[in-house]
């Protein structure tokens, strides 16, 4: 991503808006739709199937949601999600539907445009976010209305497409559409600013003499990383400028992208910052020798390019394709749909209980279990060495490997070709237990086993073995926010440190997080974050009446 160029200043005198959101996909749409004055109250014709929990919305049933005790209504709560607003906004939308009944939501919606809080939605395209880079024919995980936000029927705006019974999963062009027409539905588009990027995010303080200080910073010039640059200014002569709330005020900085890709710098100071960017920016790398080759992609997208331009057909060399999760199985399922041969690598054993694909009902994902049938039954069976066994062949041998299987192999169903089991899906080979030693610019890949290398002469890479959040626009990448401050921010692994009910960071009064930044990688999931997020700024924006924006977000 282009960066703001030095030489564009910020304007003089800023405006302050109450609530900057960065991100346009689900998380921020479902947010701003909070934010805009729509309220969850419980719906007295419905009955929730858990009576705690429907004892509970009884006895508060003149309240909105956001108004009640969030603790209090998550309590005893189990499901998918570690965060229990997520699972109590979920059960509230979609009672039941891990034991796979489709109930009415027990909520309905109310507005009250007097509890409106100001807020900006800045994204760098259009609303959906990530969801309209995603190749448009493959489909959804979740089924097609847990895809869907507070308030608009997804079925309602998919003609009530429905595949079969028991199978309503979407395509991603459809739930991008969805998303991009629910912000019209809900006459969201004004707190909205499009092809936005967000290059800099710093807390403002004080010095002395009245200057700026980036958060953290005293002074002297000294960083304070570890505590979000909230202590150790006393006696230095800083303050953080307080906006009221129990944090500091925001400075947001950046560009739009206008007609003929012009640049246009803003800057914003902001009270509340939230941090609803998803987790699809930076694909995870494998760290090895060559993968920066032109030959090497880290995304499905360019596979899928590389077909329609007819680079890559039935007499290709193979595409080699990384990783154990569903997108290197939707990889598998593209090359083997348009017959380009595949050899899948990945580091688990296909008996790992971890596998997706584990979790996954053969119902309702058949073709994921094609692959995972094709990744256990067509595996490649590595020759014993000779003489040690514990040790690696050494690379002669593995270029006999290489001279053997350079040339396009012709594998056949029941045959044995250059030394890989093959059945009904001739044109693919799985390497469980493998891992890419290096890439080579003449189009060949070493790969290791449990004692040997081999050598492949390919088309193509792919490497999908995940993707991680991208903060550079936050001091130190945003690591310190995480659970565990000395590692980068991880979704899986090292997700940002919230405050359970609010989704606050916790080392950062002001900021937010939510959606796969938090763990929640579903949809279904996510627009708990935007509860628990609504329900305190409304708190506590209330007590500083700054619910009612007369003048619409004419901030940029």
């Amino acid at each position: 991503m282009p960066l703001l160029e030095e030489n564009a200043l910020p304007q003089e005198h800023p405006p302050t808006v109450p609530v900057v959101i960065i991100g346009n996909g689900p998380s921020g749409i479902c947010l701003s739709y909070l934010l805009s004055g729509y309220k969850p109250y419980l719906d007295s014709s419905t009955v929730h199937p858990n009576p705690i929990l429907y004892r509970k919305l009884q006895e508060t049933k003149h309240l909105p949601i956001t108004e009640q005790d969030l603790e209090f209504l998550s309590e005893g709560l189990e499901g998918r999600s570690r965060n229990p607003v997520a699972l109590l906004f979920d059960t509230l939308l979609h009672p039941n539907a891990d034991f796979g009944y489709e109930f009415p939501p027990v909520l309905q919606w109310r507005r009250d445009k007097q509890q409106h809080i100001p807020h900006l939605v800045l994204g760098k395209g259009t609303p959906g976010g990530a969801w309209h880079a995603m190749e448009g024919s493959m489909l959804t995980i979740s089924l097609g209305i847990w895809m869907e936000l507070p308030g608009v029927n997804y079925r309602d705006l998919t003609n009530g497409k429905c595949r079969d019974v028991i199978n309503d999963r979407a395509t991603p062009e459809e739930i991008s559409s969805y998303y991009l027409n629910y912000v019209k539905l809900k006459g969201l588009q004004k707190n909205f600013v499009n092809n936005t990027y967000v290059t800099s995010v710093q807390k403002l303080c004080r010095g002395h003499e009245g200057q700026s200080l980036e958060a953290g910073q005293t002074d002297k010039g000294d960083v304070e990383m570890g505590n979000g640059g909230n202590e150790g200014f006393e006696g230095n002569g800083v303050e953080c400028v307080n906006n009221g709330g129990g944090g500091g005020l925001w400075e947001v900085r950046g560009y739009q992208q206008v007609q003929n890709d012009t640049h246009v710098p803003f800057s914003l100071f902001a009270e509340n910052v939230v941090l609803a960017t998803g987790a699809s920016d930076s694909p995870i790398r494998l760290g090895i020798e060559g993968e920066n080759l032109p030959f090497v992609f880290h995304s499905i997208s360019d596979l899928g390019l590389a077909i329609s331009r007819r680079k890559l057909d039935m007499n290709s060399d193979p595409v080699l394709v990384v990783g154990a999760g569903l997108s290197a199985a939707d990889a598998v399922l593209c090359a083997f749909n348009s017959n380009v041969r595949v050899l899948h690598v990945f580091r688990k054993s296909v008996d790992d209980p971890d596998l997706i694909f584990k979790q996954l009902p053969k119902t309702l994902y058949p073709e994921y279990h094609k692959v995972f049938n094709m990744m256990c039954s067509q595996t490649y069976i590595s020759m014993a060495p000779s003489s040690t066994p514990n040790r690696p062949q050494d690379v002669s041998i593995a270029s006999s490997v290489c001279a053997k299987m350079c040339p396009k192999p012709q594998l056949a169903a029941g045959n044995m070709i250059g030394n890989a089991t093959v059945s009904l899906f001739p044109d693919y080979t799985s390497f469980p237990e493998h891992c890419i030693v290096s890439l080579q610019s003449d189009m060949k890949c070493l790969l290791q086993g449990n004692n040997s290398l081999k050598a492949f002469k390919i088309s193509m890479v792919l490497v999908l073995i995940g993707t991680n959040p991208n903060l550079f626009f936050l001091k130190g990448q945003g690591q310190y926010l995480g659970q565990d401050p000395t590692k980068p921010i991880s979704c899986k692994q090292n997700p940002i440190d919230i405050h359970p009910y609010t989704f606050e960071c916790t080392k950062e009064p002001g900021l937010f997080a939510m959606g796969p930044l938090v763990g929640d990688n579903f949809v279904r999931f996510l627009k708990g974050g935007a509860l628990a997020i609504a329900a305190c700024l409304l708190k506590r924006l209330k007590k500083k009446g700054k619910l009612i924006n007369h003048g619409g977000n004419n901030f940029i």
